[in-house]
């Protein structure tokens, strides 16, 4: 029977840590809540010599990475909802976690509340690790009194980006798979299987047919340029990427991203949820509109959508409202133009932009499914079509052969 290290709140609202054999994860968080302790943790006590080495630090510059983030705040709103003070909490976190990196960051902001800076703060001085919207939120928390409730409803949000971002990815590896494949089949037939047919149609002086002589010489191309056309690719990369990092381009790039057939409306919805995420976020966590807008413009990463976020911050603070800026950069979808309009008319604009939220990131996981299932049989299609050609102009060829051997 497998052994887990466990660690939960007693109900005395100290932090308890022990080793227990149960069949699964489930029987142990059953059996402490039983005892009446709040459970902050429960993992296999075996096996970690792997997991340890890849965790070794390749870069000390790296934050936080968001799975790291989103379990140790969803730790902290646990230990400070169970009535331990800040300090304690940020000590509970620090000597749990696994990760090195996490570690040394984690203990970097619990030494600077200890020389009695405010958690916001702390977290501000660790730009990588903690975005604004994080210590936008952790400020509103601490300001409100309600440190505990906002870091929950945060550890929430971070988990749904991370679903959202994990299926959208999870989505994309099969057809990316079978266009690997496709194109490692083609090269192959090309540069490896034709060239080997070669001398036997030069030996019996056969004329090729037209299709065959053309598959070879595209055969010959590949097989030359390859080496070269791959250094290309590289340096090409190397170029975009220096080109992206200047503000004109990539909003040129973000804009046409936006404007592709399929893919642009998929970018639209996550780009909406995200926006009115953020923002719902913010605003019921007591973050004044303005001051929300200005994070979420931060969070987006587009800058076609910031600049449309941007406009309607200065319509806003004239006095314009929100969603009619908003509609008129034509960025969002309808739906969320119309949503936000209605929060805005009851009052409600936080809850609204929640509910906005929700209905957008279903909609992006519909539109990646159908996406895919479109893409699949079409990459397969087109896969079968070039292999089919290549075989049967080679066969044609192997046909001729024979012809004039009779």
């Amino acid at each position: 029977m497998p052994s887990f290290r466990w660690s939960a709140v007693n109900p005395g609202g100290d932090v308890a840590r022990g080793v227990m054999e149960a069949p699964d994860r489930a029987a142990v968080v059953e059996r402490l809540q039983r005892q009446g302790q709040l459970v902050l943790r429960a993992d296999l006590a075996a096996g970690r010599g792997w997991a340890d080495f890849l965790q070794i630090e390749l870069g000390h510059s790296r934050g936080l990475d968001k799975a790291s983030l989103g379990e140790v705040t969803r730790e902290l709103a646990i230990m400070l909802a169970a009535g331990q003070d800040l300090d304690r909490a940020l000590r509970f976190v620090v000597e749990n976690t696994r990760n090195a990196r996490a570690r040394g960051i984690l203990g970097n902001v619990r030494d600077k509340v200890r020389s009695g800076s405010s958690l916001a703060a702390a977290l501000a001085a660790e730009p990588r690790s903690f975005s604004k919207l994080y210590v936008g939120l952790v400020r509103a928390g601490e300001a409100g009194g309600t440190l505990s409730a906002t870091l929950d409803r945060l550890a929430t949000l971070l988990e749904r980006e991370r679903s959202l971002s994990a299926n959208l990815r999870s989505a994309l590896i099969y057809p990316a798979l079978l266009i690997v494949a496709a194109i490692g089949s083609i090269v192959l037939l090309l540069d490896y299987v034709l060239p080997q047919f070669t001398p036997i149609f030069e030996q019996a002086g056969a004329e090729l047919p037209a299709a065959t002589r053309l598959l070879m010489t595209v055969g010959t191309v590949v097989g030359a340029l390859a080496p070269w056309l791959f250094v290309a690719l590289l340096a090409g990369g190397l170029v975009a990427r220096q080109l992206l990092t200047r503000p004109a381009y990539r909003l040129k790039l973000d804009r046409w991203l936006l404007h592709l057939p399929v893919a642009g409306g998929l970018l639209r919805e996550t780009l909406a949820a995200r926006l009115t995420r953020t923002l719902g976020s913010l605003l019921q966590n007591g973050v004044p509109l303005i001051s929300a807008l200005g994070i979420a413009k931060d969070a987006l990463g587009n800058l076609a959508a910031a600049a449309a976020v941007e406009a309607a911050a200065l319509g806003a603070k004239g006095g314009g409202g929100l969603a009619r800026p908003l509609a008129a950069a034509g960025v969002f979808p309808a739906r969320t133009i119309h949503l936000l309009q209605l929060g805005e008319e009851a009052a409600q604009l936080s809850s609204m932009a929640l509910k906005a939220a929700d209905i957008h990131d279903e909609q992006a996981r519909l539109m990646m499914q159908r996406l895919v299932a479109l893409a699949v049989p079409m990459i397969t299609i087109a896969m079968g079509l070039a292999v089919a050609g290549i075989v049967s102009a080679l066969l044609t060829a192997m046909l001729s052969l024979n012809d004039l051997a009779v």
